[in-house]
């Protein structure tokens, strides 16, 4: 992989970006099923070719805290992503390779992080045993 010089401000936003994915994925995992409260179903007949039986607990919805929490976290993701994607440096590298080095970026932010595991947890959105965890 070849070397790049990426600008501070770049690897501040990307940084950044990928903290602020963490902070909103763990957050996920501790929210309820729905946004809005929701009753829950039992297991009904054995879904065919499998041996699952599909169910969900009632579900209490988003307290205001939690909407809000959401909002602003998608809200800063939604500016450092523009940031980070629209950034000057990007036109000064060469045809075909800025997907590397946008990945060379982005490496480069969760090695200073310390977590290279900011994605999400296998089933963290779907399964509530993950997000009891």
């Amino acid at each position: 992989m070849a070397e790049y010089d990426f600008p501070q401000d770049l690897r501040d936003a990307q940084l950044r970006l990928h903290q602020v994915t963490a902070a909103y994925h763990q957050l996920c995992r501790t929210l309820p099923w729905s946004v809005e409260p929701a009753p829950g179903w039992a297991a009904g007949e054995k879904q065919p070719y499998t041996d699952c039986r599909s169910s969900k607990p009632d579900s209490p919805g988003y307290t205001d805290h939690q909407k809000s929490e959401v909002a602003r976290l998608r809200a800063a993701l939604l500016e450092l992503s523009v940031t980070v994607s629209t950034h000057p440096y990007w036109s000064t590298l060469g045809p075909g390779t800025v997907a590397e080095g946008r990945m060379a970026l982005k490496q480069t932010a969760a090695a200073s992080a310390g977590d290279v595991a900011a994605e999400p947890e296998e089933g963290a959105f779907g399964s509530p045993a993950a997000r009891a965890a």
